[in-house]
């Protein structure tokens, strides 16, 4: 509709707003929200952006060592750490924080023989 009207002289987004509200089955109560996620204490928020600083650093020591030896491809970096090609490409670009990614990565960094300073 490009912004006109319809037959019945009404908008698709107003029709797509008066719709909102309803429920197929008004009955029945609304779904249980999720449950709130528990809230990290001040020294859990320090652990976790140490962890957040320590895995960047090793990431980028790991991927300049691979970078240095020309090692490129997904297999030949699973080789180099010693994983499956498909967990050393995640491990080493997810941006979303996991239990036991640092010790992974310094398992990585030293099997290569990286030193990160700060580590």
């Amino acid at each position: 509709m490009n912004g006109q009207r319809g037959k019945l002289g009404m908008t698709p987004g107003h029709l797509r707003d008066h719709h909102a509200g309803m429920s197929l089955f008004p009955d029945q109560p609304p779904p249980p929200s999720p449950p709130a996620k528990p809230k990290l204490t001040p020294e859990e928020r320090r652990v976790r952006q140490a962890d957040r600083l320590a895995t960047i650093r090793l990431r980028m020591a790991i991927g300049r060592e691979l970078d240095d030896r020309g090692i490129t491809t997904p297999a030949d970096i699973g080789a180099a750490l010693g994983m499956p090609a498909a967990e050393a490409t995640s491990l080493l670009t997810r941006h979303q924080w996991r239990e036991g990614d640092v010790a992974r990565l310094q398992a990585a960094a030293e099997r290569l023989g990286v030193q990160v300073p700060g580590l």
